[in-house]
């Protein structure tokens, strides 16, 4: 099996392993090693013969859930990757994702070095070709980031006793005014976006349930009755690659999550995740909206916790929009 087949994009515990670029050599505007977010796992646990092994992340009946084996993948690759990434300023195999690299030790800065990893990993081989993020623990990784936010906030609470502005003062300083790092990340992502599409009209809840990608697949598709079901990719054997039976999920709990995910403007429970849902039929949007689904669905749940792409045909319906775009 290669790659799980994901639209897009983001985002416990195990073997934790560093990457080793101690002798890679530096190019320009190349990361610093040292910020990239470590995998927190590695490939080939545990194999079941059929080309999956144990994630970093266990289900909710505490057993790891399956990945492809060769995930996560290489680190020098993986830091090859982010690089071009980086330089580029979006994941080169997925365009439409915007990424920053800040080497600063703020909390928003944090967040895009987390978000820019994410994303090179679940776009490695095109879009939404790669690893899942529950091939590393880049979701606790983001919890212990969160936390962190949070407890800034409460050392900035409790410790300002003096004037307003010395308490601006202590924030900035501290890391206080990076307790909600989606309003920077915000900036970051969507800079490159149309005005048209950043100011046009919110769409309504009949446009987004009209609009939003249709999952195309049905839960509970030849069970093996081990709570896995046929997916609607198939594998490189061609047999259907095995998906968690409760997905993808109901229609009408897929249309109020992504409803809800537009309205904040990013993914409710990973809010680093930022969407849009533009209603003219133009390729960008029909990508932002394809994103948005995607998002939604891996997060139904928490960080990184929801259905797998291949759940769905939104992978077919990206093909559908690229051969669109380069028919024009």
């Amino acid at each position: 099996m290669l790659f799980y087949k994901y639209v897009f994009t983001l985002v416990l515990v195990g073997y934790v392993s560093a990457f080793p670029f101690g002798t890679f050599k530096a190019a320009k505007r190349d990361v610093d090693p040292a910020l990239v977010p470590p995998f927190g796992w590695k490939s080939g646990i545990n194999p079941d013969g059929t080309g999956n092994c144990d994630g970093a992340v266990n289900d909710s009946h505490g057993k790891p859930i399956e990945i492809p084996c060769q995930c996560p993948p290489n680190s020098t690759f993986f830091l090859t990757q982010l690089n071009k990434n980086v330089a580029a300023g979006f994941v080169t195999t997925n365009p439409t994702v915007k990424i920053t690299f800040p080497s600063d030790s703020s909390i928003a800065s944090q967040n895009a070095r987390l978000y820019a990893a994410a994303v090179t990993l679940q776009n490695l081989e095109g879009p939404g070709v790669g690893c899942p993020i529950v091939s590393t623990t880049f979701s606790a990784q983001q919890q212990a980031i969160n936390a962190e936010a949070s407890g800034s906030a409460s050392v900035a609470s409790s410790t300002s006793t003096t004037s307003s502005a010395a308490s601006t003062t202590s924030s900035v300083g501290d890391g206080g005014e990076n307790c909600a790092p989606p309003v920077t990340v915000t900036v970051t992502v969507t800079a490159t976006s149309s005005t048209a599409a950043s100011t046009s009209t919110p769409a309504t809840n009949a446009q987004i349930a009209a609009l939003a990608p249709p999952l195309g697949w049905q839960a509970g598709v030849n069970p093996d009755g081990t709570g896995n079901c046929d997916g609607a990719v198939n594998g490189t054997d061609g047999k259907p690659i095995l998906i968690p039976c409760q997905c993808p999920p109901p229609q009408a709990n897929y249309i109020a999550n992504l409803t809800s995910n537009i309205r904040a403007g990013h993914v409710v429970l990973n809010p680093t995740v930022l969407v849009t849902f533009p209603t003219d039929n133009s390729i960008a949007s029909q990508n932002a909206r394809l994103y948005a689904a995607a998002v939604t669905l891996q997060n139904l749940n928490g960080i990184g916790i929801g259905c797998p792409i291949s759940s769905t045909t939104f992978a077919a319906q990206q093909q559908l929009i690229n051969a669109e775009s380069a028919s024009l």
